[in-house]
């Protein structure tokens, strides 16, 4: 799923009123219609008060509406409206004359901050003062209301965007703190970043039928990751094939004291689909790799403790490596000669990423269409700090291009930066995977399905989603707490049933 700048929501609303054709009214009311459907989904019950904060633009309209057409269902709603500036959209005002007559439904109009009434603490607050088409940060009697609301007790649910934040840029000024959102038509990118989370909370999108010409004919850098993405990557199975079909990995993981995550790697490797896995561990990781894994392979370095040598590469498909394996100074050289040498696909992960950020002029020996996934610390040790996410996710994109790999950032809505320099953020997850072993397990997946075949794209892509959906899965049976890296491997099957019966 494509991902619009706010320009791009701009054209699009414009070019839905001139080529279905509608008018912005009938737009507007289509769009209020949306979010009042799903608001009455999240909150079914009719006796808990509602009080619509709405400026006088276009958001505002839309709130003005919503007001209407929940008073219509039976909610009890009172709609505050903030005439700060005296200036009116057309829409608006033609919504606010379309409230019922007689003071039916509870309206004021305030002049500032300072007349703002007092709420039911027991009220659903809806933000409907500022949406997509602020253009600066909110200052003055605006700020002042953004102050006042994020002080109230009450549950607040934003329409469009929370009041004071950008869709596609950082946002600098105050901000409504929402608990929910509720956007139109697709996510907005400022719903991915972590600094947003607080004024976002949980978000949802719905279409509100805009025009689909307009944005076949868009190109945008930005994706959403979602099921019908994934589900079209995914190879048949041929009857009469045979492990060799599916290729021979090769893991390169662990060390004396971090063999977990060599272990971790190699199972979620296994359960990738992959047809024969190899894993490389030193001398010290015989027993628990043998006794572990037993559907995998075992090669003994030749050291007791670490990695210092390449094995043979000759029968490899694919190859994975930097789970555990320490950053001692053989082990870097003997990641230098794989970096020289590998003529098969690489993914890089945990310390192969902190001994090339030591070592940052090894990164012109990555091979073409390599696949990287640090980490948000990781990022930083190996490409410096950015003062927010936005310009981090400007820096991945143009590593990306400039190294010719791709690269994953892991964490919440986990991004996948292309070579060509389009992002894509994952739909799966959940916060219960944040626990140690949990990259061990996407290096595995990674690396099995390179090992099969897929390019390096569709390996990044069905790999991050494969692997947040194994998450969520094991989140609904465990815990979000309880989960464990190992679960996520455990639920990987079901992950996969998922994805198949979605296609």
């Amino acid at each position: 799923m494509r991902v619009p700048t706010t320009d791009q929501m701009r054209a699009w609303d414009a070019y839905t009123i001139e080529h279905e054709p509608i008018a912005s009214i009938a737009l507007m009311e289509r769009a209020a219609s949306v979010f009042v459907e799903w608001f009455v989904g999240q909150y079914p019950d009719l006796g808990r008060p509602i009080h619509i904060l709405a400026g006088t633009g276009n958001n505002g309209g839309d709130g003005v509406a919503a007001a209407r057409m929940l008073h219509q269902r039976g909610y009890e709603v009172e709609l505050t409206v903030c005439d700060f500036l005296g200036r009116h959209s057309a829409d608006f005002s033609e919504q606010v004359r379309r409230l019922p007559n007689h003071g039916a439904l509870t309206t004021r109009w305030i002049n500032s901050s300072a007349d703002l009434p007092a709420i039911n603490t027991t009220a659903v607050i809806i933000d409907a003062l500022f949406g997509t088409g602020l253009a600066r940060p909110l200052e003055g009697c605006w700020a002042a209301i953004v102050e006042r609301i994020n002080c109230l007790p009450n549950e607040v649910v934003a329409i469009d965007l929370p009041s004071g934040l950008f869709a596609d840029k950082p946002t600098t000024g105050p901000c409504v703190h929402a608990d929910k959102t509720f956007c139109f038509e697709t996510p907005r990118k400022a719903f991915f970043f972590p600094e947003n989370g607080d004024r976002v909370g949980e978000w949802a999108f719905g279409s509100i039928g805009l025009h689909p010409d307009f944005w076949n004919g868009q190109e945008t850098a930005d994706y959403y990751l979602t099921a019908k993405d994934v589900a079209s990557l995914v190879k048949p199975r041929a009857r009469f094939s045979h492990k060799g079909t599916y290729g021979h990995a090769l893991l390169i993981c662990g060390r004396r004291g971090s063999m977990g995550a060599a272990l971790l790697a190699a199972r979620a490797c296994l359960r990738s689909g992959v047809g024969l896995l190899t894993v490389h561990v030193p001398a010290s990781g015989y027993e628990i790799l043998q006794l572990g894994a037993p559907e995998a392979l075992c090669d003994v370095g030749i050291d007791s403790d670490h990695w210092t040598a390449l094995p043979e590469l000759g029968p490899y498909s694919a190859i994975g490596i930097g789970c555990g394996i320490g950053q001692a100074a053989s082990t870097a050289q003997a990641l230098k000669r794989l970096l020289q040498k590998a003529s098969v696909p690489l993914v890089l992960d945990a310390d192969a990423i902190n001994i090339l950020a030591r070592r940052k002029e090894w990164l012109r020996y990555l091979p073409p269409a390599s696949i990287l996934t640090p980490h948000p610390k990781e990022f930083e040790r190996l490409f410096g700090p950015t003062p927010n996410s936005f310009e981090r996710n400007a820096l991945q994109r143009a590593k990306a291009q400039e190294l010719g790999v791709y690269l994953i950032l892991k964490g919440a809505y986990t991004c996948v930066c292309t070579p060509d320099g389009t992002c894509w953020f994952n739909s799966t997850g959940n916060p219960g995977m944040a626990t140690g072993g949990s990259g061990d397990v996407l290096t595995g997946i990674l690396t099995g399905l390179l090992a099969q075949g897929y390019t390096p794209f569709e390996a990044s892509l069905l790999g991050v989603y494969l692997h947040g959906l194994a998450g969520d899965i094991a989140a609904a049976y465990r815990s979000q707490p309880g989960l464990i890296a190992g679960d996520i491997v455990d639920f990987l099957p079901e992950a996969w049933k998922t994805i198949a019966a979605s296609r």
